[in-house]
């Protein structure tokens, strides 16, 4: 596939976005290895057309182009904001003042967020609630709220008669690609859309299992998600979000670790081989070198959590912290926390990280300090911490229901 073709993924729907492959980070925190996709997707119908979402505003022209070859830009009746996020509506007001009589449609709150970000006007806006409908002729696209997938005005579409969901960044994966369907991806395409789940979606548990219901209620044969592959076989994908958002846990503990000298991070070894030698699968992440796709990404079925830090300037490394802020901020489903670390002069670094872990509603499970180098004695505190979290990490694996 290149950056000009268009394809028709369904009677009458293409596909008309853009592949991004030098796009490598997002967020100004995540690493995109493989770069990214804006999908768009244009529906025809015996009597009007229909643009679903935009791009990223720098790609606005190819996109116009694209739609160029199947209908003139200035004839689309209906462009469909989804999602008011940068790499999929910065580009909106270029295509709305070339397509100068569509209509954008937009959730109630996204009416607002169209106004505030890219001064859409209010006459040139439709405000659609879940479950109301656009007849294209022949194509009839139902509109279904999904607030807080990831933005409070998210929602999906869902063409009734060629059965394609189109849920924007719902069953998304960052990747540029040469091949347009999951099929054609290869097996790297699992892990990375598990990055993107771990990311972009677990911090929002609840909403995800109410997408997923909704979902369910519907027929549908392709998935075309805002980034990454098309899903013509979406089972696929659903079955793995059903997995991430509600399946059991495993037994698997990840262990989050900075060190400056090499204590902690013997520390974390002798943890890990403990719980290893329980029979519980132990993933050891330095702060220092791992991308934090990756610790999300393995977070989504871990049953515990443990991490490790030396004092620095009276509490915990700023690394550290910054993996503490993480665990607050996204909410994964392991509960259970062991927290670490070694000392010079003076403790900080546990009582820190496991006050602020406390208060975010984690359980701590196990705590451990040493001072200096741990001496044979104190690595076997740290394998009776390995191996007490590991008995507590076998009764954990199981499913549990976000709250």
């Amino acid at each position: 596939m290149t950056a000009e073709e268009v394809h028709e993924i369904a009677p009458g729907i293409f596909w008309v976005g853009v592949e991004d492959w030098h796009k490598r980070t997002s967020y100004a925190l995540i690493s995109l290895p493989y770069g990214t996709s804006y999908n768009s997707y244009f529906v025809v119908g015996a009597n009007k057309t229909m643009l679903i979402d935009a791009v990223y505003e720098d790609f606005a022209d190819q996109l116009l182009d694209k739609i160029r070859r199947i209908r003139e830009p200035e004839s689309v009746d209906y462009v469909v904001m989804n999602h008011a996020e940068l790499d999929h509506a910065s580009a909106l007001p270029k295509v709305l003042s070339v397509a100068h009589k569509a209509k954008l449609i937009v959730s109630k709150i996204g009416f607002d967020m169209a106004k505030a970000f890219y001064d859409i006007p209010e006459e040139r806006m439709m405000i659609v609630k879940d479950g109301d409908t656009v007849d294209l002729g022949g194509k009839t696209l139902r509109f279904i709220e999904a607030p807080w997938l990831h933005w409070p005005e998210t929602m999906f579409d869902y063409c009734v008669e060629d059965k394609v969901l189109f849920p924007c960044d719902f069953f998304a994966t960052h990747m540029a690609k040469s091949r347009l369907y999951d099929d054609e991806a290869g097996d790297w395409l699992v892990a990375e859309a598990k990055k993107y789940f771990g990311f972009v979606l677990m911090a929002y548990p609840v909403s995800i299992q109410r997408a997923l219901d909704k979902v369910k209620t519907l027929d549908f044969k392709i998935v075309a998600p805002s980034h990454g592959p098309v899903y013509r076989n979406p089972s696929r994908i659903v079955e793995l979000y059903e997995q991430w958002a509600r399946g059991p846990l495993k037994p698997k503990a990840v262990i989050i670790y900075v060190s400056m000298w090499g204590e902690t991070e013997a520390m974390a070894k002798a943890i890990a081989d403990a719980l290893s030698a329980e029979g519980v699968e132990a993933v050891p992440y330095n702060l220092f070198v791992s991308e934090v796709t990756r610790i999300l990404g393995d977070l989504i079925d871990a049953s515990a959590i443990v991490i490790g830090s030396p004092t620095f300037v009276n509490g915990a490394h700023p690394l550290a912290m910054k993996a503490v802020q993480i665990l607050r901020a996204y909410r994964p489903r392991a509960k259970t926390v062991g927290v670490f670390g070694s000392y010079g002069w003076g403790r900080g670094a546990v009582t820190q990280m496991t006050d602020l872990l406390e208060k975010a509603g984690f359980t701590i499970a196990e705590t451990l300090e040493v001072r200096g180098k741990p001496k044979k004695a104190d690595l076997e505190k740290a394998a009776t911490f390995g191996r007490s979290l590991a008995h507590k990490v076998k009764g954990a694996a199981q499913t549990l229901t976000p709250s």
